[in-house]
């Protein structure tokens, strides 16, 4: 979602607060997961096997020549996305919008917004895709419409006509003030004032997206009939867009305030409220069961003894975007100005209990890259890294984890965040949000704007890179936002030439998971679990073991190779990222390069 940038999630799996996962008493070192082998037992479903790859239509590929990617855009670089084993993409909304959030506001969900094409440009991106082995998966934004549906301005007109409870109405306080103090998402109050009715209106984020009301059975059922719309036009799947908000508390009481504007957070007050699976779980039954698909909902908050009712056979998804190796840099808020640091133990501990959560319950989405995140190569590693290695190095970690790996668009060539010279080159209304909210804090114009570079949006919302020419071959109009400055030399067209680059990683990698029974079923075992520079772990089944070791650090890494068990010598070098030790014996290794990733195996 636009959204996720700015929400704080509270999902974290502790290893000891799950029932499937033990310390191996034999190594101290080494986190196991007992139940892990009871997926490699059965077959694996079509997109546990794939590549998954996020598209911020936007940004990807234009095709007319306005500036903003479109679907016909998407159509003419499938083979791209082939290369890569991607079997499913997801798309950004491309529903009719006022575009107020970048089609998070969605005004018709049965129309293609006319920036991106048409239902026939539409038919044919599923359609071809489809011949190249890719499922075309669809963002699904239920907790709210536009202001400018339909659904929204017949609900608008009175309180007593068949859309008046399809949306969240209060009364105002006595004193004519909002329902309650709750503050939206994206900042102030959550509610909105509408004159028609001498209403409130509630709206998790922007006022112009109101909330629908969930507990109304006939907002369900046209929802149910969206998804169905959509999978009946041959779509794979579905993302599930702010799912944690779409059931309200029944008291709408104030909540504790915790700003200058005494206003409480609404996530806080509504997210995951009881009673939301009920929802879930019809939604499953009246438009996911029997059919071929995947679902993945965005679905923060989720506690560990609950995960089993969220994900797998018998929960309400087949997978859940989490976001505890995400926000390592923030404690209680997202606030920028006020981000700390991480250090490598805690993504280890992160992905290792996300590794553990979904072992013997359900299945893992990986991913390190959304639209609403800065570029991984910056956020993941220390400054002045080389963004060759480094890109490398996090894409061996994406594609040998348990699970289906999310790629983003660019983060297969390695692209880096951008640094513009002022607030007003950028488009992010967030990012604009956040640097007046650090000049009030007291920092200075310097400063604010060196938390955006960090943290904007936009840092992954530049246009995708494919070749050197004016404008990296993205548009033969005026980019709807600036290109990255490198693209010149960090390009689709380079990278497929150079045997050596991220691209051509990611394409060794992909090609060595597809139908390697250890990267697809095997358990995950974390190693050397003190190294504060290395991250290391092994993929293990009855066929074999693999051992991948990533130094995240712009120094030579230790190790002790028994501590790994990598010193038998019938194991060797698989993979590289330096390239000039391949197929050498694995006891020869015994420390790692800077930003050095080995796979090692027989």
């Amino acid at each position: 979602m636009e959204k996720t940038a700015i929400i704080l999630s509270t999902l974290f799996l502790t290893a000891s607060a799950l029932s499937g996962c033990s310390i191996d008493s034999g190594n101290t070192d080494r986190i196991k997961t007992e139940d892990s082998s009871l997926e490699s037992t059965s077959e694996l479903k079509w997109w546990q096997k794939i590549n998954a790859y996020e598209i911020y239509v936007n940004s990807f590929q234009d095709s007319d020549g306005d500036g903003y990617g479109d679907l016909n855009g998407i159509r003419s670089r499938l083979d791209h996305l082939a290369d890569l084993g991607v079997g499913a993409i997801w798309l950004t909304p491309v529903y009719d919008s006022p575009m107020e959030d970048n089609g998070y506001d969605v005004a018709d969900y049965y129309s293609i917004n006319t920036r991106y094409g048409t239902m026939e440009d539409m038919d044919a991106l599923i359609r071809e895709a489809d011949k190249k082995g890719i499922k075309v998966v669809m963002d699904l934004v239920f907790n709210h419409t536009s202001d400018r549906s339909e659904w929204f301005k017949r609900s608008s007109e009175s309180r007593d006509n068949e859309y008046s409870d399809w949306y969240i109405w209060r009364d105002p306080k006595a004193d004519g003030s909002e329902p309650n103090n709750w503050r939206s998402i994206f900042g102030g109050s959550a509610w909105t004032w509408n004159e028609n009715r001498k209403q409130y209106y509630l709206h998790t984020f922007a006022s112009s997206q109101p909330d629908l009301n969930w507990e109304n059975p006939k907002v369900r059922d046209a929802l149910y009939d969206v998804a169905n719309f959509w999978l009946d036009k041959g779509a794979g799947g579905f993302r599930m867009d702010a799912i944690p908000y779409i059931k309200k508390p029944s008291d709408f009481s104030d909540g504790p305030a915790d700003d200058s504007e005494g206003r409480c957070d609404i996530h806080m007050m509504t997210a995951n409220t009881d009673g939301i699976l009920d929802f879930l779980r019809e939604f499953k039954e009246k438009v996911c069961a029997g059919k071929d698909i995947f679902t993945v909902g965005e679905a923060n908050g989720v506690s560990p003894d609950d995960l089993k009712y969220w994900v797998g056979e018998n929960g309400v998804f087949d997978m859940i975007f989490e976001f505890s190796h995400m926000n390592l840099d923030f404690e209680g808020s997202e606030t920028w100005c006020k981000a700390g640091s991480f250090e490598l133990s805690d993504l280890k501990k992160a992905l290792t209990e996300s590794q553990i959560a979904t072992a013997s319950n359900g299945w893992y989405p990986i991913y390190f890259e959304n639209h609403d995140k800065p570029r991984s190569i910056d956020h993941f590693f220390p400054e002045g890294s080389d963004p060759v290695l480094a890109g490398k190095a996090l894409g061996t970690v994406l594609l040998s984890l348990r699970g289906t790996p999310f790629i983003y668009q660019g983060e297969e060539l390695g692209l880096t965040n951008v640094s513009w010279d002022s607030i007003d080159d950028y488009n992010d209304l967030n990012s604009k949000s956040q640097y007046n909210i650090a000049i009030k804090e007291g920092f200075s114009e310097e400063e604010a704007l060196s938390f955006v570079h960090r943290f904007s949006r936009d840092n992954a919302r530049t246009p995708m890179q494919w070749d050197s020419s004016i404008n990296s071959g993205f548009t033969t109009g005026t980019p709807w936002l600036p290109l990255n400055e490198n693209y010149k030399e960090v390009n689709a067209e380079n990278e497929n030439k150079d045997t050596s680059s991220v691209l051509s990683w990611y394409r060794r990698l992909s090609d060595f998971r597809k139908g390697n029974d250890i990267l697809l079923k095997g358990e995950y075992n974390e190693l050397l679990n003190e190294n504060k520079d290395i991250y290391a772990f092994e993929r293990k089944d009855t066929s074999g073991r693999l051992v991948i070791l990533v130094n995240f650090s712009n120094k030579d890494a230790g190790f002790d190779p028994a501590e790994a068990g990598v010193t038998d010598n019938e194991k060797k070098i698989l993979f590289s990222s330096y390239g000039d030790n391949e197929g050498e014996k694995a006891g020869s290794i015994k420390s790692l390069r800077p930003l050095e990733a080995v796979i090692i195996g027989e």
